[in-house]
């Protein structure tokens, strides 16, 4: 009984502190209960997305909670409250600054939209799928450093909200899911550059139609949407003299996942095409052609008695 009535006297003295007090345990038991709910959903819920989406309602839900608890604790019981809360919130957010930041970013990320699960990002040099977002970090599944392309590297990256504030952050799936990629061709000097551009032109249009198709409709409502420029996303061929060959370059759109497959079965068609046709068309390559080898003239050698 004496630890009780000392206890009832602490809380009566120090009305500021016990407040404190209840509402971190309060917060406590919201997110075990979050923690827990969460659990129970991941276990029971077959869909991904369906499973997904849940949690991170029920931790939408569990934040707002803890907000409203928080608005409720500390409004006109407290005296010098207002004192009491700018402290406390100045000593917080120079402590866990970045903390706070990321929880920051999280909101920014979900209302402004600048990313979601399955998106494809770059961001403070990282690249890589949107696998997950929670109230602190994004994580990604990386693509790039060591593996060549746009395949994945097999790591899995946990990236600060944070950054969503510090620097530039590239999407590539928002808004047009399409990307431009390009490669060059050398065509030997002598072949027939008609048939040469009729050949990579069919076989691009051919290849890349799907791809046209789908992206006209997408890129004229981004025209609308921003301030930019009509773009062509048809196949287009461009030439260029070099020393040594014609520089054909192919620029065309394509699917952001499927980039690498489709430079692979364009640079696979076209060079069958081009062997089919008997030396009409040649590419080129960096090695040495000798044209003429010079003559030398040998001198008769001289005879024993000195006459040549």
């Amino acid at each position: 009984m004496e630890i009780i009535d000392l206890f009832r006297e602490w809380t009566e003295a120090h009305p500021i502190a016990t407040a404190v007090l209840r509402f971190v345990v309060w917060v406590i038991l919201i997110v075990i209960a979050m923690g827990l709910l969460r659990r129970f959903l991941r276990k029971n819920l077959p869909n991904t997305s369906v499973r997904y989406k849940s949690q991170k309602g029920v931790e939408v839900i569990g934040y707002i909670v803890i907000l409203l608890l928080g608005i409720s604790y500390f409004t006109g019981n407290i005296k010098d409250f207002t004192l009491a809360i700018g402290l406390l919130t100045a000593g917080i957010t120079i402590t866990l600054q970045e903390l706070i930041l990321s929880i920051a970013g999280s909101f920014y990320i979900f209302f402004v939209k600048v990313y979601q699960p399955g998106d494809r990002i770059q961001i403070a040099g990282i690249k890589g799928d949107v696998i997950d977002i929670d109230s602190i970090y994004t994580t990604m599944m990386e693509i790039g450093e060591w593996v060549s392309s746009d395949n994945y590297s097999g790591r899995i990256v946990k990236l600060s909200n944070a950054f969503v504030f510090k620097g530039p952050i590239y999407n590539y799936s928002r808004d047009f899911p399409f990307i431009w990629d390009e490669f060059d061709l050398p065509i030997r000097y002598g072949s027939d550059i008609e048939l040469a551009k009729e050949i990579i032109i069919r076989i691009a249009s051919e290849q890349l139609s799907e791809y046209v198709n789908s992206s006209i409709a997408q890129w004229k409502t981004v025209v609308n949407r921003y301030y930019i420029e009509d773009a062509l996303v048809e196949p287009a061929l461009a030439l260029t003299l070099t020393d040594n060959w014609i520089r054909f370059n192919l620029r065309y759109i394509v699917d952001y996942k499927k980039r690498r497959y489709t430079k692979h079965l364009l640079n696979s068609l076209i060079g069958e095409a081009i062997e089919k046709t008997n030396g009409k068309v040649v590419l080129a390559s960096s090695t040495v052609e000798i044209i003429r080898i010079p003559t030398v003239q040998m001198g008769e050698g001289k005879t024993g008695n000195g006459e040549r």
